[in-house]
C-alpha cells in the first residue's frame, strides 16, 4: 500500500494515470486494525444524522431585497463575489447586537 501525491490546479482535471490508480485502490478490500475498527451500525447512524445536519447548515436560501441604488453599485464594485460580502456583512451585524441595536432606532 502507498500514497499517492499529486498536484492539481483549480479547474484542471487529474491526470488520467491518477483517476486509474485512484479507482484500483477503491475496488480493494478495506483492512481494520485495532486502531482503526469498523464503526458499529450506530455509529454510522449518528454519522449519517450529523452529516446531514452539516449539509443543512451549510445550505444557503436565496431571498429577494430591496437595496437604494447606492448600496448596490457600492457592492457591485467589488466584483464577482459580492452577494458573499453582503451576506459576510449581514452575518457580522447579526453577531454584533450594538450594531442591530444602532440600524434599528
Amino acid at each position: 500500500m502507498g500514497i499517492i501525491r499529486s498536484t492539481v490546479v483549480v479547474g484542471q482535471k487529474p491526470p488520467k494515470d491518477v483517476i486509474k490508480r485512484v479507482k484500483a485502490i477503491a475496488k480493494r478490500p478495506i483492512h481494520y486494525t485495532e486502531d482503526c475498527p469498523p464503526l458499529s451500525q450506530e455509529a454510522l447512524k449518528e454519522f449519517a444524522q450529523l452529516a446531514a445536519e452539516r449539509n443543512r447548515r451549510k445550505k444557503k436560501k436565496s431571498i429577494t431585497i430591496r437595496l437604494s441604488q447606492d448600496i448596490l453599485e457600492s457592492y457591485k464594485t467589488m466584483g464577482d463575489g459580492f452577494t458573499g460580502v453582503m451576506a459576510d456583512v449581514l452575518k457580522y451585524a447579526v453577531n454584533n447586537p450594538n450594531i442591530l441595536t444602532e440600524a434599528t432606532r
